[in-house]
């Protein structure tokens, strides 16, 4: 049964609503600090996914192949908008007052970031596909974890908009998991691990991006999850030994 997507996206909806609605109760220690811890974790593990690496050059001219794209369509501009989008529409519904202080691009900024840690990282890709190819929900299940604490933190900057997430993370993680039925038969070991390495990639990006160190543009690098594993079976298969 798949389960891990459902679980994954309650753990996200229940952390965004919690952390808005007693964003005023938590210290603001803890809304300053624990960021900070999330953005190493998720640097953490983007590095754990990293050394999974099997062809670096392929691993490498996904990324920048999937930048290239990502620059050409303004995919970071479109989830931005997205995200604007959504803060209006959430406003609209429950009006909060968490993030008064912050101006619209640094709302953006933050959402974003989150935004791909939840519905792009390579634990929840990886998980969904393991998810609906064994069964087994084991890593999504300690992605919500993660997730939970994560999300209730960024909402009490951010407000009711976090809780949002959950439908597209959902929404993908689902459909990934449906489809590995017919995806995971055509993989390899190695077409694997440079799918996580690039994955891993990104999550290190997210992780210095939530950490405020360097602002990068983590969204225009998602279609190198696309291109890793075409490009990593077309490495080896044709690529000077």
């Amino acid at each position: 049964m798949i389960i891990g997507p459902i679980v994954n996206g309650t753990g996200v909806l229940i952390g965004g609503l919690a952390g808005a609605f007693f964003a005023k109760r938590i210290p603001e220690r803890l809304r300053t600090a624990l960021p900070l811890t999330f953005g190493v974790a998720s640097m953490g593990l983007g590095i754990a996914y990293i050394v999974q690496v099997k062809q670096i050059p392929a691993v490498v001219l996904s990324l920048i192949l999937g930048s290239l794209i990502g620059e050409l369509i303004y995919l970071e501009k479109g989830i931005a908008w997205l995200g604007s989008k959504m803060r209006a529409f959430v406003e609209r519904i429950i009006p909060s007052k968490t993030h008064e202080g912050l101006s619209q691009e640094d709302f953006l900024r933050q959402f974003v970031a989150i935004l791909v840690l939840f519905c792009a990282s390579g634990t929840g890709i990886f998980g969904a596909l393991t998810n609906g190819m064994t069964g087994d929900p084991t890593i999504l299940f300690a992605k919500t974890i993660l997730d939970l604490f994560t999300a209730a933190i960024f909402a009490t900057a951010l407000g009711y908009a976090v809780a949002m997430i959950c439908i597209p993370q959902f929404a993908i993680q689902m459909s990934l998991a449906l489809g590995a039925t017919f995806l995971m038969p055509l993989t390899t070991p190695m077409m694997i691990a440079d799918f996580s390495a690039v994955g891993g990639l990104i999550m290190l990006a997210t992780g210095f991006r939530i950490c405020g160190i360097k602002i990068f543009p983590v969204a225009n690098f998602l279609p190198a999850l696309v291109l890793a594993m075409p490009i990593s079976y077309l490495w080896t298969m044709y690529a000077p030994k």
